[in-house]
């Protein structure tokens, strides 16, 4: 893979200029190249701007760059780097997805054949017990909006992207920040591959690419490893609004359901069972089109319960009498789940650093109330990219980002929607209480701004404060382990035979795999123990071991050794790249880094 983005980045290449502190060119002037030179014994790439992530805000930056440079006359080189072995593999949300960005973004977006076919046909919330579903006032308003796969509109967003120039490289994981001799960031490096575990170099070894940037955007998603150090690095969130990050896990399948059963445009959302009354979360239900239906629970990390596992807390949704009925006789075909941020307009971090700036959700842009970020997100890389386009081309600073966005519907949006997830911090009767107050009479100008309460690690209670939960073992069908959600099944096929006999069978070229999930086994951990003796000297006796639970993908695991001790165990294989460790360990005693590009989940309808 590494040969193939020196290939594609020479093919491309436009010469190399002097690095930075180059001054700015005007209209029409030649662009930094796509070209290869060496650098500290690896190769390095230069571009105009180098992007990370390409999910919805930074190929919405990178389109919105390159329309910026075609209505001007300009050339600036821009490149987007994915971790995911293709676009859209890592990428996973909900999702009712609000135009709003991509008709400033695409405005034909509706004649170009966008992956946007599923207008909202119903809005329904319930309010589940264990056996009921109350019908509640729906505080959403979907009217306009669509029910989407994400990881789809983002490949067809790449393709816009390309179509404008853009260079895209899928399966290249960001693995360390560049500075200059002033501390200036000047892009970022790719990790090397093909080193075994041990730190051999592997027969298949190829060191890392250096892409360097006049200008880096960092666009990683919640939690982006490399923007969380830039955060912690340059101070950010105190320089921003000032309070910490808060954070949810979202658990989501993709089913095949009975046709009868579905409902095109169908959004439910519910709050309550089975979640307990101090944890904040709530399900969904999207009918998409072809029979698929979206299912998923969101779980607030700040839950106090160390005994709770939020994949368990799913699949006992899914035995709800209501949610059931409409999973009988489907089929599941897809299984992830991701992080997302929930601290909205009070933890917005100042967003721009010497040398870039951070967007999308890795800013953490997400309206909580609406339970949406694509939207904010896509538009935060826009107004980036008109600030980095003024910065090249005009010679202006990347404050101006910074006072855009004060400026945009992004900060009046989330400043509005602002008291919603913290009213929920004295519980779920008192927050539904201030949360209808805020909605119904004050309409997002109340005189007051809640704050966040605990971070989501330090929420968690020791486990002698609460009793084991015993969840009900999978049927199968509706339900299922770990292993299976991770991995495969077969899909069985009907052969007809001559005189009309049918046969049943299950054929290996139709294998399923419901995660896709896969990381080249022997290379170093990415899933890191800052101190090793944490696990088994505080997180299992004080804690009841958490990690096993808190983990989407059963990564952690206690097992007993040759002395009959128990010790942790990694399965860093089945990562699903969600981030929950890195967020909810009581400690944070677990470091997320990036394993090498292309491994990971490898969702086609997330």
């Amino acid at each position: 893979m590494h040969r193939a983005i020196r290939a594609a980045a020479a093919a491309a290449g436009r010469g190399l200029s002097s690095a930075r502190g180059a001054s700015p060119r005007s209209p029409g002037a030649p662009a930094w190249g796509a070209i290869r030179w060496l650098c500290s014994g690896r190769e390095a790439l230069s571009y105009d701007v180098v992007i990370v992530g390409a999910g919805p805000a930074g190929l919405a930056a990178a389109i919105r760059l390159k329309q910026l440079c075609r209505a001007a006359d300009a050339d600036l080189s821009v490149c987007v780097l994915e971790k995911g072995s293709e676009v859209g593999a890592h990428v996973l949300s909900g999702n009712v997805f609000e135009p709003r960005a991509l008709d400033e973004l695409i405005p034909k977006w509706r004649q170009e054949d966008a992956p946007i076919r599923v207008p909202v046909s119903s809005d329904k919330f319930w309010l589940l017990t264990k056996n009921q579903a109350w019908t509640l006032p729906s505080p959403f308003d979907n009217k306009g909006n669509y029910v989407i796969s994400l990881s789809q509109l983002v490949r067809w967003m790449a393709t816009k992207a390309e179509e404008l120039g853009v260079e895209v490289y899928p399966g290249f994981a960001a693995s360390e920040i560049l500075y200059d001799e002033n501390q200036i960031v000047t892009g970022v490096a790719t990790n090397d591959v093909g080193i075994a575990k041990d730190g051999t170099k592997r027969e298949t070894f190829q060191p890392g690419v250096e892409l360097r940037g006049r200008i880096t955007l960092l666009a990683e998603g919640c939690r982006g490893s490399l923007s969380e150090k830039i955060i912690r690095n340059h101070k950010l969130r105190e320089r921003g609004q000032g309070q910490h990050q808060t954070y949810a896990i979202g658990i989501k399948e993709i089913w095949e359901i009975e046709e009868g059963k579905h409902e095109p445009g169908s959004v439910i959302h519910t709050v309550g069972w089975p979640l307990d009354t101090k944890t904040y979360g709530g399900s969904f239900l999207y009918h998409l089109d072809d029979r698929q239906l979206a299912i998923g629970l969101v779980v607030a990390l700040n839950y106090r319960n160390p005994f709770l596992s939020p994949y368990d807390e799913f699949q006992k949704f899914k035995q709800h009498p209501a949610v059931r009925k409409l999973l009988e006789g489907g089929t599941a075909v897809q299984y992830g789940a991701r992080t997302l941020n929930e601290g909205g307009f009070q933890s917005i971090p100042y967003p721009v650093f010497p040398g870039g700036a951070i967007i999308g959700c890795s800013a953490g842009f997400l309206n909580v109330p609406k339970i949406k970020g694509t939207h904010t997100a896509m538009k935060s890389g826009m107004l980036a990219a008109e600030a980095t386009f003024q910065a090249l081309i005009e010679g202006s600073s990347m404050e101006l980002y910074w006072e855009n966005i004060k400026k945009s519907w992004i900060w009046e949006e989330l400043r509005t929607a602002r008291n919603y997830r913290p009213a929920f911090e004295y519980g779920f009767v008192p927050g539904m209480a201030l949360s209808a107050l805020e909605r119904y009479v004050f309409k997002g100008k109340s005189p007051y701004t809640l704050k966040h309460g605990k971070p989501d690690h330090e929420a968690t209670d020791a486990a002698n404060r609460h009793t084991p939960i015993q969840y009900p073992k999978p049927d199968g069908q509706i339900t299922f382990d770990v292993p299976t959600s991770l991995y495969s099944y077969f899909k069985v096929e009907v052969m007809c035979l001559p005189n009309n006999i049918f046969i049943l069978y299950s054929n290996p070229s139709f294998l399923w795999y419901r995660s896709n999930t896969n990381h080249e086994h022997d290379q170093p951990p990415h899933l890191r123990l800052r101190d090793p003796t944490v696990p088994e000297r505080i997180n299992l006796p004080v804690y009841a071991g958490p990690e096993s639970r808190y983990c989407p993908a059963r990564v952690y695991e206690y097992v007993t050794d040759e002395k009959g001790d128990p010790k942790l165990h990694i399965n860093a294989q089945n990562c699903l790249h969600c981030k929950a460790c890195d967020i909810k360990d009581p400690k944070q005693n677990i470091e997320w880094t990036v394993p090498e590009g292309g491994g990971g989940p490898g969702y086609t309808v997330m």
